[in-house]
């Protein structure tokens, strides 16, 4: 490892641990996806592991979720299940003044915001490149949609002053194609002034299934910054 993505994983590492350090025997667990949920992921095993922590269980919000959590014995529930999610954590690709968010980066979204949004407590883990004064400042809306109404979708999307595209495998040919079966059309927007209207007027046009705009949902927001070149942790 380069000296140079040191300091970057240690502050992710960090992070992750400070989000897990929550996590308390016989809680439901929301399991988010990416990086630096991997992270809290890894050390809610670890915990468990050595008897920290007893009785837990995850609801993973992706395929990638699910195989992180298998490996590292955390035992897995479903929706069906359980009654109440006690915390869930997950990263973010923008976090604006008021911690709404825009999410989608890895497709996990809709699952995400599911699972997200029935939290008792709602954590949301990030570096400080992610803080943003506006969101779609920085990364494109990723929306999720239905194959079959995939024209429709980007028309309406256009009509609304967005530039959509559709979002390509890499080394895969052909699109994204998310847990659902579904696509995932990323939307640059110029402002985005009101993310609560927008979330709506969104999910609203028939074919759409979810949209990467989370409005009202975070309870905390912890952020990884390098200062002096030692990691910290502070919350917002």
């Amino acid at each position: 490892m380069s000296t140079a993505t040191e300091p970057t994983t240690l502050m992710k590492q960090l992070v992750g641990k400070a989000a897990a350090l929550r996590v308390q025997s016989g809680m439901i667990v929301g399991l988010g996806t990416g990086s630096t949920t991997a992270y809290a992921i890894q050390y809610i095993g670890e915990r468990l592991k050595s008897g920290d922590l007893k009785d837990i269980k995850g609801i993973p919000t992706s395929f990638q979720s699910v195989v992180l959590a298998k490996e590292l014995g955390i035992p897995l529930t479903t929706l069906d299940e359980v009654d109440r999610i006690d915390i869930a954590i997950d990263g973010a690709d923008e976090v604006d003044p008021n911690k709404n968010l825009i999410k989608g980066g890895g497709a996990a979204h809709t699952r995400e915001k599911i699972v997200d949004s029935l939290a008792e407590q709602f954590i949301v883990v990030v570096d400080a490149s992610k803080l943003v004064d506006k969101l779609g400042s920085t990364f494109l809306l990723p929306v999720e949609v239905l194959p079959f109404a995939l024209t429709p979708v980007m028309r309406a999307l256009e009509k609304l002053g967005g530039k959509p595209q559709l979002r390509m495998g890499v080394k895969k040919a052909g699109p994204v194609i998310t847990d659902q079966g579904n696509f995932v059309i990323d939307v640059k927007f110029e402002a985005i002034d009101n993310p609560a209207e927008l979330e709506k007027t969104l999910n609203n046009i028939p074919g759409v299934l979810e949209n990467g705009l989370f409005v009202g949902l975070t309870d905390l927001v912890l952020v990884g910054e390098i200062k002096d070149g030692q990691p910290t942790v502070r919350e917002i």
